[in-house]
This record gives C-alpha cells, sequence and structure tokens, in this order.
C-alpha cells in the first residue's frame, strides 16, 4: 500500500483539480501524461476525495461528451476511468456494430483478457484527439477485472461496443493512444465521417481510402 508520504502529491493534485469549477480540462495529444503507464491505485486518494474525483470525471465524460474518460486524460496518472454510454444510435447501427446502452461504472485497477480470436474494425475517436477518427480493429468480446470505486471486485464478460469502450479505456492508462492501434489510411476528420463515413460498417471507407479491414 502507499505510503502517506507517496499519497500526499497525488491527494493535493486532485484537490487542486477539483477546486476549479465546470468540467475537468481533458489534456490533448502530445501531454507526456498520455504516453505514461497509469500508477495502480493504492489507496492514495481518501474514500471522500475519491468519490469527488469520480464525480468529476463522470460530470466532464458527460460535457464532453463521451462514452469513456480514464484519470491521466484530466492528468492524474492513476488507473481509474469511467464509462457510460446510453447510445443513442439507430437500430442498423445498434445491430452493426453491438452497441447497446451500458450504465455508469467505475473501472478501478481495470485489466482485460480476450475471449476468441474474433475482432471488428470500426471508426473509433478520442478526447484527446479532438477533430479527428480512424479505423481501429478491436477484439470483439473481453474479461473485464479489476474493482470498482467501493473495493467491489469486478469480473464480467462484456462484447460489442462495451467491449471496445474498456479496451479504449485500458489502453489510456497503459499510455496508449488509438492511433497506435488504427488503420492511418483511414484517418479521417469528424467532419468528413460523419459526411462520408456514418454508415453502420466503414466497408465504403476502407474501399474508398484504401486500407483492411482487420476482423481476426
Amino acid at each position: 500500500m502507499a505510503s502517506p508520504r507517496d499519497r500526499a502529491p497525488l491527494a493535493e493534485s486532485v484537490e487542486e483539480l477539483l477546486a476549479a469549477e465546470g468540467p475537468l480540462t481533458i489534456v490533448e495529444a502530445g501531454d507526456p501524461v498520455l504516453r505514461h503507464a497509469a500508477e495502480p491505485f493504492d489507496g492514495q486518494l481518501d474514500s471522500a476525495l475519491l468519490a469527488r474525483f469520480v464525480a468529476a470525471l463522470r460530470s466532464t465524460m458527460h460535457a464532453a461528451p463521451g462514452v469513456g474518460l480514464a484519470a491521466p486524460q484530466v492528468g492524474v496518472e492513476l488507473r481509474i476511468a469511467v464509462m457510460e454510454d446510453p447510445a443513442p444510435v439507430p437500430e442498423e447501427v445498434r445491430t452493426a456494430r453491438g452497441r447497446v446502452p451500458q450504465p455508469f461504472r467505475v473501472l478501478v485497477n481495470p485489466s482485460y483478457e480476450t475471449v476468441g480470436p474474433d475482432r471488428a474494425a470500426f471508426f473509433e475517436g478520442c478526447l484527446g484527439v479532438p477533430g479527428w477518427q480512424a479505423v481501429v480493429a478491436r477484439h470483439t468480446a473481453v474479461r473485464l477485472t479489476g474493482e470498482d470505486e467501493y473495493g467491489r471486485p469486478l469480473d464480467e464478460v462484456l462484447s460489442g461496443w462495451p467491449a471496445r469502450i474498456v479496451q479504449h479505456e485500458t489502453d489510456h492508462l497503459d499510455g496508449t493512444l488509438y492511433l497506435d492501434r488504427a488503420e492511418l489510411r483511414s484517418l479521417s476528420s469528424s467532419r468528413a465521417t460523419a459526411e462520408r463515413w456514418a454508415q453502420p460498417t466503414p466497408d465504403a471507407a476502407a474501399a474508398a481510402l484504401g486500407f483492411r479491414l482487420a476482423r481476426e
């Protein structure tokens, strides 16, 4: 367990972040904090401060808006993330992407194992890389383990879009950005993605832009 001396700087920096009104500032690609592996949570924040930090992560995620947010994205190098997805998408998109509503959840020290060999390739974006999207092939099902904000164990198999969110946010905790895994020929501005590539799958984009859809 972290010593009181180790806890103090992190707790103080989080208190300072929370002193400002409104959503937290989301750091963007180029900030070294996004390229460092976050340290495991081991009591660096007491229960009251952790609850306030989680609430701030949630409100910042909503304001962005996004469906997941990791602590390093607001400059805090702790292995904590949140996710929530109301999935307000058409039925054909829901079916193609496996995007089903997800309740709010907190991931503390999360990790995952892949379940089966299948992968799915879809456009993906990131709050830390605003204005751009690219196609990323990710595992279609994962077994998520870790804890929630109360220290209760997590052990759940997720598939479809929820599995994608878990992989994206866990990558953040490992210092990895989605672009590290993306088909770079697919890189498109958010406007181009909305205007040209809003189909349920990226097949048309792959054909037009000349990249391969890795699905296995």
